[in-house]
């Protein structure tokens, strides 16, 4: 099974600024995974940036992880979430991944 990271930064590829809160990012972030009826999970993190101009940001990225997807569609959430988050690009992240389930209950 292919397990997919997309690391999308929060700051804008022109004014180098975060325009809105992150909350405001992973709620577009949900809605564009379930657009395309895709499971996934994100998570936030710290990290920086050299544009291709050679300018260097710090900023808040979120990496969104989905398994067992097409890469056509992975392809394309990465290129939706680029366009709507203005950036400059996204980077991703394709590996080998064992999955498994565990499922448990407490007594009745």
């Amino acid at each position: 099974m292919k397990q997919y990271a997309i690391y999308i930064g929060l700051k804008d590829a022109v004014s180098h600024e975060q325009r809105f809160d992150t909350e405001k990012y992973q709620s577009i972030l949900k809605n564009v995974c379930r657009s395309y009826h895709t499971p996934f999970s994100v998570h936030i993190v710290e990290g920086g940036y050299f544009h291709d101009d050679g300018t260097y940001v710090d900023e808040t990225t979120l990496v969104l992880t989905v398994l067992d997807a097409e890469p056509e569609k992975v392809r394309e959430i990465a290129g939706d979430l680029c366009a709507f988050f203005r950036q400059e690009s996204v980077m991703v992240t394709e590996s080998d991944a064992e999955v498994f389930f565990v499922r448990e209950t407490l007594g009745k």
